[in-house]
Formats: C-alpha cells, structure tokens, sequence
C-alpha cells in the first residue's frame, strides 16, 4: 500500500477539536462500561475489525464479561442487559445507523425516560463520534 496523507500535520485544527471531544466525553457521567459497549456495538455495526479487537479488549480490561461481549451482537434477545443498557444499545443501533432506519420516537422516548436529557445528551455525542 502506499503511503497515504497524515491527516495529523495536514489538518491539526481538526485533530485537535476531535480531541477536545474525547476529553469532554472522558469527563462526562457516562459509565466507562457503557462507553465501551457503545464503542463495541458501533464498531460491530459498522464492520470495523480493528475497533471490534480494540474496543472488546478495553471493555474485558474493565472488568466487562465475555459472555457478555459474546452476547452484544444479539443483545435484544439476550438476558445479559438490563432495561438502560437496553435503551443505550437501540439508541446505539438506531444513531449509527440513522440514514438507513431514522431516529424512531419509541427509541428516543425510552432513553430520555431511563437516561434524563443530561445523560442522552451526553450519550448520543458518544455515539456521534464513534459512529461516523
């Protein structure tokens, strides 16, 4: 393959706000297990292997089961989630796949219920970075 364009030294201002996003996102009260669910299931959905590797690495790191990561691919059939994870995860499904399905009001009504503005706020910038 040959080289390809270092996107660092060529646009460090966009670098830098995609960081400021991160560290935001760091200091927010979403739980670190929740953001590697996200991270996992966004990666899943978009096909990334390399994210897949890394983000199921981190989650196990933090303590999250294999069972459970094993179970992410199908986890509206699986009893391993609880009813906010639940409404993270179809929130997960439904912002990284948005131009395919939309945004339903059910999905959106279900985590504002479970999660409070604040907190959906919070978790859909999650999602937005992971998933683009």
């Amino acid at each position: 393959m040959s080289e390809r364009i270092q996107f660092a030294s060529q646009v460090p201002a966009a670098i830098s706000a995609m960081m400021g996003l991160e560290t935001y996102l760091g200091g927010t009260d979403i739980p670190l297990s929740l953001k590697e669910l996200i991270k996992l299931r966004a990666s899943m959905l978009n096909g990334c292997a390399y994210c897949i590797e890394m983000h199921a690495e981190v989650a196990m790191k933090q303590g999250e089961s294999p069972q459970r990561l094993l179970a992410l691919s199908a986890w509206r059939e699986s009893p391993l989630f609880d009813e906010r994870e639940r409404a993270v995860l179809a929130l997960t499904d439904e912002v990284t796949l948005i131009a395919e399905n939309g945004f339903t009001e059910e999905t959106y009504q279900q985590a504002l219920t479970l999660l409070g503005e604040t907190l959906l706020a919070q978790l859909a910038n999650n999602i937005m970075s992971i998933s683009q």
